[in-house]
């Protein structure tokens, strides 16, 4: 336990309740949840429903396909063999993929390094690319050889940054090809079974069949229902799209990326993966940002490595601080789920925990805790929270997909009394917010910018009377 890890602890509850707003407001079946802060896990949650057919709840046991997070299992076991001597990132992949060179592609002349890093020119899929759509299976290593074979190289090696699932099909045949085992034995051995992970694995496993999520189609132009979507082989491609996990196991993952774990790879090879080989610009804008093996971002004064994953009906992200330590992974059931927003989000209400926005006085004496303050509450122009981060009392609107425009710090003035920090803004900066509290010392409403918000089921209740529809009473 760190000081550090304490205002992170202490705010589980609440990211739990605002990631739950998010699903509901944006109608995504599910989301599943960890956050883990200097090794311990600190959060670990689902919310919303497994399966829209049968209604079944989502649970933190669930296994969702992770996609391309497999690239990132794919790079470690590359640089496991490399620390082992087994491989060098320079070697050509046709050392290790014959077929390539046999054929006289310029393709077998590209590194182990640049198709980890996307430098390679290889094509993304393939002319025929619609197993990821499900009408027709995954390819096998003819099948991946042959996809790479006939595009031939898209780009000249090192030219651009061109995004490979086939390129990474190839590297998991050269591990292969390297162990003399199959790709899913050599993740069992040397990165699942090392971590102690009993809900990950390199492909779908048909033995675990009922423990697997449902994935979901997207609401396509405006509909309202989605359609389930079953589980599927990924073949040769597992490399690069494969994996299952859960968000619990992928913070245990993720952890072991933190610098000074050293149970999966030195820390001069995670420094090698993590640092910045490729800054993607298209159209002249800043797109993204890769490493060998790990997406590259930033979130506030974050700098943040991990991977994001998108399968037919499922849309994961996970977010590691290989310096502080902090880990987040959210899993979505849908294929238009908000992961990547979900999980920055959390990373963004995770330091207003560690780190308050403006300065305000302390509570003065005698005042109620912080805790009778806290709430959901609702109005007309939408949901507010009023949550306890790091010790304060922030003001947090829990449906806007970025959470810190939103957080306004708030002064505990007297029990009945809170006042915005005064801050320059086009909202109520500065302002007194009123309370009223029930007989039990609740909360029954707040008064915002001269705008009264209660709890959610009692402004459901009045808005009909409010709006004047259908049962309430027309103006």
């Amino acid at each position: 336990m760190t000081p550090r890890t304490d205002p992170v602890r202490d705010a589980a509850g609440y990211l739990r309740s605002w990631l739950e707003a998010q699903v509901q407001h944006r109608r995504v079946p599910g989301a599943q949840v960890a956050v883990r802060h200097g090794g311990e896990l600190l959060l670990s949650a689902a919310v919303g429903t497994a399966d829209v057919s049968t209604g079944a709840p989502l649970t933190p046991q669930h296994l969702f396909r992770i996609a391309s997070h497999s690239k990132t299992f794919t790079a470690t076991a590359v640089l496991q063999l490399v620390e082992a001597g087994r491989m060098r990132l320079d070697d050509p992949i046709g050392r290790y993929v014959p077929e390539l060179g046999s054929a006289g592609s310029p393709l077998a002349g590209g590194t182990v390094r640049e198709l980890l890093g996307h430098q390679a020119g290889v094509v993304r899929d393939g002319a025929d690319a619609d197993f990821w759509q499900l009408e027709r299976p995954f390819p096998d290593r003819a099948g991946v050889v042959e996809a790479a074979l006939r595009a031939g190289p898209v780009h000249r090696r090192n030219e651009h940054f061109k995004y490979s699932n086939i390129g990474y099909a190839l590297v998991g045949l050269a591990i292969e090809a390297v162990t003399g085992s199959s790709y899913a034995d050599v993740v069992r051995a040397r990165i699942v079974e090392p971590l102690g992970l009993t809900r990950t694995g390199a492909d779908h496993d048909p033995a675990r069949a009922g423990e697997y999520v449902s994935g979901h189609t997207g609401l396509l132009l405006g509909e309202d229902a989605r359609e389930p979507i079953g589980p599927v082989g990924t073949g040769a491609m597992a490399a690069a799209t494969g994996c299952y996990s859960t968000a619990e196991d992928l913070t245990a993952y993720g952890a072991a990326h933190v610098l000074g774990d050293e149970r999966l790879l030195t820390d001069d090879s995670k420094r090698l993966m993590q640092r910045l080989e490729s800054v993607v610009t298209a159209y002249g804008t800043e797109v993204g940002r890769y490493g060998v093996g790990m997406v590259l971002t930033t979130v506030g004064e974050r700098h943040l490595v991990g991977h994001s994953g998108g399968f037919p009906g499922q849309i994961t992200q996970t977010l590691v601080d290989p310096v502080d330590g902090l880990v987040v992974s959210v899993l979505t059931n849908a294929i238009d789920g908000p992961a990547e927003e979900l999980a920055t989000g959390l990373v963004k209400l995770i330091d207003v925990a560690l780190r308050p926005r403006g300065e305000v006085p302390a509570p003065p004496p005698g005042t109620p805790p912080l805790e009778t303050f806290t709430g959901r509450f609702a109005g007309l122009w939408g949901v507010l929270d009023i949550a306890e981060l790091g010790g304060r009392l922030v003001l947090v609107r829990p449906t806007l997909a970025d959470p810190l425009p939103g957080v306004e710090e708030l002064e505990v003035v007297d029990a009945d009394t809170l006042r915005v920090a005064a801050q320059p803004g086009f909202g109520p900066a500065g302002e007194l917010v009123p309370v009223e509290r029930g007989a039990d010392g609740r909360v029954t409403s707040l008064r915002l910018g001269g705008v009264t918000s209660r709890p959610v089921e009692e402004f459901l209740r009045r808005r009909a009377a409010m709006t004047g529809g259908p049962s309430g009473t027309t103006r």
